[in-house]
């Protein structure tokens, strides 16, 4: 999974710790330092907003954290089965 963010972004944050709670490895990637990942969010989002988090062909663009639990679940990944 890649978490693209905005290192003073309060809901990426939040993003974080539900990734770290449920123990589910990804990639951090600041789009405010890196223009290329930039560019990335915009071709595989759509848009522009932090947090967004991609697995696989999956995409939650600017979200919070009920959101973010809803997406995991439907993943159906081992991780969330043993929280």
């Amino acid at each position: 999974m890649i978490l693209y963010v905005k290192a003073w972004c309060p809901w990426c944050h939040m993003a974080e710790a539900v990734l770290k709670k449920h123990g589910i490895d990804y990639k951090r990637i600041d789009v405010r330092t890196n223009r290329a990942a930039y560019e990335e969010l915009k071709r595989v989002s759509g848009q522009t907003r932090a947090p967004t988090l991609v697995a696989g062909d999956r995409v939650l663009a600017d979200f919070g954290p009920e959101e973010l639990e809803q997406f995991l679940k439907e993943l159906n990944l081992p991780a969330l089965h043993s929280s």
